[in-house]
């Protein structure tokens, strides 16, 4: 507030005489009260104008109490000072329930460092689910949801089927879980997908896990090695079956090259036996046709008039002509032997012929 004074000197009293101006006074009034009015205005504004962002939904209360009235992504404009809003998410998020204790069914406590459960809330449902369990649903809905869920499963199993033999099943289990208990009390609100990180254990039990793994590890190179080992022993087995069936398959090729070759012999000796029997065959045909037709001209030509021609020719060849029914002993060899009987034979038959041409 600005206050304008007029001063002047009294050259009677030499004293300093003020007069204020009541017409300066009430302009700096009514300046303040203006001010402090559009002060007033813009905190109102400022106060009823607000922004809904993308994949949000708007939902407002009023004196504490959820009105109706919910908005999309943009601005929007509410009574100031009396009617405040929350923006809730629709859009895919990812809430993380941290170090979550869980007690097995031996009596092992473990906590698992991060649970993310992926979910997303319709549109729709924003309304419903606010109202009944406030703008932090997922604190009711998740992360409550989680710590009894994961508690449920942990105290029914052992420590063992958590941390190896069912922990690939957790994540599966928990989200089947989660969305059925959501079905019924918060429809609208979806679980995607629930990660479950490894369970962090007590250090000397964790030691025992690593040293029976590492035995495992080496019980699979064992029998992986005998695996290879038989898998070797099988690819010689084969090799050797294989350079057999190829020995006897080559066997059994040159047999039959052999038998073939030997058929085609068989085949080429009947095919000269045959010739060489059509060759005997036409040479005695030839024979007989010359001897028979020999014969038959002999039978022409031997009559008895040529008979005795030749009997007179043979008789005038004879140098000497012996007549009587001996032979002269000058033709008998008197040795001993065959000779003697082979003598007396050609004398006989010597004797007959010339007894023939008598």
């Amino acid at each position: 507030m600005q206050v304008f004074v007029l001063g002047f000197l009294n050259p009677l009293s030499n004293k300093v005489t003020c007069q204020c101006s009541t017409r300066s006074l009430s302009l700096m009034t009514l300046g303040a009260v203006a001010s402090m009015i559009l002060a007033i205005g813009g905190a109102a504004v400022f106060s009823a104008l607000h922004k809904i962002d993308e994949g949000h939904v708007g939902v407002y209360y009023r004196g504490g109490a959820l009105l109706t009235t919910t908005s999309g992504p943009g601005f929007h404009l509410m009574l100031p000072f009396i009617t405040t809003f929350k923006s809730v998410q629709t859009t895919l998020q990812t809430d993380e329930v941290k170090n979550v204790p869980c007690g097995t069914s031996g009596g092992v406590m473990i906590y698992f460092d991060r649970i993310e459960v992926v979910n997303y809330l319709a549109p729709s449902a924003v309304y419903s689910i606010v109202r009944n369990f406030t703008a932090d649903y997922d604190k009711a809905l998740i992360f409550n949801k989680v710590h009894h869920e994961l508690n449920q499963f942990c105290s029914v199993h052992a420590l063992q089927e958590v941390y190896i033999g069912l922990f690939d099943q957790i994540d599966e289990n928990l989200k089947l879980t989660l969305q059925e208990d959501l079905t019924s009390m918060a429809p609208g609100l979806i679980i995607q997908a629930v990660r479950v990180t490894k369970p962090n254990i007590p250090e000397s039990i964790r030691r025992n896990y690593e040293l029976m793994e590492s035995e495992r590890t080496k019980l699979l190179v064992a029998a992986e090695t005998q695996k290879v080992v038989e898998k070797e022993a099988e690819t010689e087995r084969k090799k050797a079956v294989i350079e057999a069936e190829k020995v006897a398959q080559v066997s059994e090729i040159k047999f039959e090259q052999k038998v073939m070759e030997k058929e085609i012999e068989k085949k080429i000796s009947e095919i000269e036996d045959g010739a060489f029997i059509a060759r005997q065959k036409a040479k005695a045909d030839a024979e007989f046709y010359t001897a028979q037709r020999a014969a038959e001209g002999n039978k022409l030509k031997l009559t008895p008039e040529y008979l005795q021609l030749m009997k007179f020719k043979a008789i005038a060849a004879n140098s000497k002509i012996y007549f009587g029914s001996e032979i002269p002993h000058m033709f008998m060899d008197s040795g001993p032997g065959s000779s003697s009987s082979t003598a007396s034979k050609a004398i006989d038959a010597l004797s007959e012929g010339i007894l023939d041409l008598e």
